[in-house]
């Protein structure tokens, strides 16, 4: 960079911090040993919904996998199942319209005699 370009204020230098996004606070725990009845209930209530929250989010994940595999597979089975059928049913179809266009030409020839 020379001394005569200009200088742009958008780039941060190396003396200026940056600012990051805020991170969630840590959570504390009360002290335990002053905890009543109702204090231990919250928290279990809320260490529950925590812990519940965390597996609902990995097992929605897994989940959702499994079954994007699952379907991957049935389909592509249900594709070529589907596939196999058309093709049959095309070629038997094909196969009667060129017979009886066949016996009509004949037809007509033999008419034309």
């Amino acid at each position: 960079m020379n001394q005569g370009d200009a200088f742009d204020a958008s780039i941060p230098v190396l003396t200026e911090i940056v600012s990051s996004p805020a991170l969630p606070a840590p959570v504390t725990l009360p002290d335990t040993a002053t905890l009543g009845a109702a204090e231990w209930a919250e928290l279990e209530q809320r260490l529950n919904e925590r812990i519940l929250q965390q597996l609902t989010a990995r097992v929605d994940g897994m989940l959702e996998q499994r079954v994007r595999d699952s379907m991957s597979a049935v389909l592509t089975h249900v594709l070529h199942d589907v596939t196999t059928e058309l093709r049959e049913g095309l070629h038997d179809t094909i196969g009667r319209i060129v017979t009886r266009a066949v016996q009509q030409e004949l037809a007509d020839l033999q008419a034309r005699k």
